[in-house]
């Protein structure tokens, strides 16, 4: 899987790239039946204007299939923004995969049923 990574708001050095790298790879075990997917990573600084510390983002744009999955999450600090990301779209993921095995086992059934009939 590809992962393009970009930083907004802060710099993006090669620790925090190595992290979001195995963060976002962990999620290619989820897509074992699409090796074209890929991913667009953002992270970075919303606003420089909070009264009390920085908040923190992470985006990532999940390609598959002809769909997007898309998921956002803000922290006070960035790994757990990006932590809180990466769980949040492992869940996203599997959703659309028991999405799409409930409508396989519809259609199996609804078949099934035709038959029983005649």
């Amino acid at each position: 899987m590809r992962i393009n990574i970009k930083a907004s708001g802060v710099e993006l050095t090669p620790a925090l790239s190595s992290y979001v790298n195995d963060k976002v790879a962990m999620l290619e075990k989820l897509l074992v039946h699409d090796p074209a997917a890929y991913a667009d990573v953002e992270i970075g600084k919303r606003t420089k204007h909070h009264k009390s510390g920085d908040w923190f983002f992470a985006e990532i744009n999940l390609h598959t299939e002809g769909r997007l999955i898309r998921r956002v999450e803000e922290e006070s600090d960035l790994y757990a923004a990006i932590d809180k990301v990466k769980d949040g779209m492992a869940e996203e993921i599997s959703n659309v995969e028991k999405k799409k095995n409930t409508l396989f086992k519809r259609g199996g059934r609804a078949i099934k049923r035709l038959f029983r009939r005649v």
